[in-house]
């Protein structure tokens, strides 16, 4: 998507991001300013002003980068306040701020359970009230949540992690059942195989990454740009009748579940 592309008519809309320095994050923040949307990016650590510069100079867009961590009552209000008056008023979030911390349910620390918790669920409401406020005054504004195919499916290893996507996905249709009638859409996304800086281990093995492709309908792996793309979709008027809904972006993995059933070759 470019700038050129106006069918989204984000221009001048002000969307706040949050774990917007990650791959996925910086994609969607990058789709948003070349469509022309005012951008606030919030992570735990602010761009530096040269990256926050190159940035700009890259998408020709308006940004500003905030510190902010989302298990922070206080950090969040600030943002918003800084984003206020900064930009004005929000149209729309995407939450994306998340933590994934390994181990099995039976030896996981509850301290790594409840961060867990604390970040990717309390997190996506705890910005989802802050930036909503005013999105319910106004009578209009979209959220959109990044969830996973994993908040569907048990993930090996990672079992708080699956849990915390998997309350994302009811989060974000109780949010779009009590805010709809003030004209406050949520939708949730489920990202499949990604690639990105923190998965990129997976993929540094040629093998393992064939492996992976071939598990995949599309034969690929995707990429950040094919959430941000449809997050902008989603946090644009273009969706205007899109609430409560969870848009699975994975190459169509999960609908492969019955090739993995032994069956007999019919000759």
């Amino acid at each position: 998507m470019t700038m050129k592309d106006s069918w989204l008519a984000l221009t001048g809309r002000v969307v706040a991001v949050t774990g917007a320095n990650g791959g996925i994050g910086r994609a969607t923040v990058q789709a948003l300013l070349e469509n022309g949307a005012h951008v606030a990016m919030l992570d735990r650590q602010a761009l530096s002003q040269d990256e926050l510069a190159a940035l700009r100079e890259q998408t020709k867009g308006e940004c500003l980068s905030l510190a902010c961590d989302v298990a922070q009552d206080e950090q969040v209000l600030a943002a918003v306040e800084s984003v206020n008056r900064h930009f004005g008023e929000c149209h729309g979030l995407i939450n994306n701020a998340a933590v994934s911390i390994q181990g099995h349910l039976d030896s996981l620390s509850v301290s790594d359970w409840s961060r867990q918790i604390d970040i990717n669920v309390t997190g996506y409401l705890r910005c989802a009230r802050a930036f909503g406020k005013g999105m319910q005054l106004r009578g209009a504004g979209s959220i959109v949540n990044v969830a996973s195919i994993a908040g569907s499916n048990p993930q090996p290893y990672s079992g708080a992690y699956s849990t915390t996507k998997a309350a994302i996905l009811m989060l974000s249709r109780q949010l779009a059942f009590e805010w709809g009638q003030q004209g406050v859409r949520s939708n949730a996304i489920s990202p499949g195989l990604i690639r990105t800086p923190l998965s990129e281990p997976y993929y540094a093995d040629p093998q393992m990454r064939e492996k992976r492709e071939n598990a995949v309908p599309l034969r690929r792996i995707g990429r950040p740009e094919d959430i941000a793309n449809v997050a902008t979709f989603l946090v644009s008027d273009r969706s205007s009748y899109v609430n409560g809904a969870e848009i699975v972006v994975d190459g169509a993995f999960t609908q492969s579940l019955m090739s993995h059933i032994p069956r007999p070759r019919r000759t």
